[in-house]
């Protein structure tokens, strides 16, 4: 038997809210537990450790019993998230996925590297900015790019201010090959134990036009800047 994964939820199908396969109708798998402890959080139920109770050990087969369950059979795509996905026993489960024709992406901070990395669909990388409190191993996160190997590697951002838009210019100066996803961050994440908190979405609006404004006087055409839907249509609510 293969080491259970820490499920934290899993839910769908929605649509990806966030990155460069925003409004892709896909089912999430959520796991539980993170090596971060970023500021500004949106999903604390799923890295607090005082939840992990709640994450729910099971094995790979059982992981896409539910996936099909949810899906009625049809092979989609398949969000994994987290928490820091990278951290879980993931292989197995991308293995018996793919052999039935569901696609997986993945979003990591890129502080962990796996060799199943290579059988994504597509690796979202997204380094934390200043604003999030943490710092970036940049000796890992290179270990990260080369496991992707032939799955498609994107680099998302999340913006809050101009510290964090000015370390965002120098990490993509890093990786001119990659392409790039900005996104204004929420400064109104949920507390974990309520998903009703209310969205400042005048606020969240407003970043995202300084950012826009920004991009586009600085002429960085090669970047993205996309809001994260999911928060516009529900809000702080979980599951959608």
């Amino acid at each position: 038997m293969t080491e259970a994964i820490r499920v934290a939820e899993i839910f769908g199908p929605t649509i990806q809210g966030e990155g460069a396969l925003i409004g892709q109708p896909t089912v999430f798998v959520r796991t539980g537990g993170c090596d971060y402890r970023c500021s500004w959080c949106d999903s604390l139920h799923a890295v607090d450790a005082d939840y992990r109770h709640d994450w729910m050990p099971m094995q790979a087969g059982a992981v896409m019993e539910e996936v099909a369950r949810l899906s009625g059979g049809r092979p989609l795509l398949v969000t994994l998230s987290g928490g820091n996905p990278a951290i879980q026993p993931l292989g197995p489960l991308i293995e018996a996925g793919r052999a039935e024709g569901y696609r997986f992406a993945m979003e990591t901070q890129g502080s962990v590297a796996r060799d199943w990395f290579s059988r994504l669909d597509m690796l979202v990388l997204s380094p934390k900015p200043p604003s999030s409190g943490m710092a970036v191993d940049w000796a890992v996160f290179e270990d990260c790019v080369a496991a992707a190997k032939e799955a498609e590697t994107v680099l998302k951002i999340v913006i809050f201010d101009e510290a964090d838009y000015q370390w965002a210019r120098q990490v993509a100066g890093r990786y001119p090959d990659l392409p790039l996803v900005l996104q204004p961050g929420n400064h109104t994440p949920p507390p974990p134990e309520d998903d009703s908190a209310l969205v400042d979405h005048d606020g969240i609006n407003a970043r995202m036009r300084w950012l826009v404004g920004r991009v586009v006087a600085d002429g960085w055409f090669a970047a993205r800047v996309l809001p994260q839907l999911h928060v516009t249509l529900w809000g702080n609510r979980r599951g959608v």
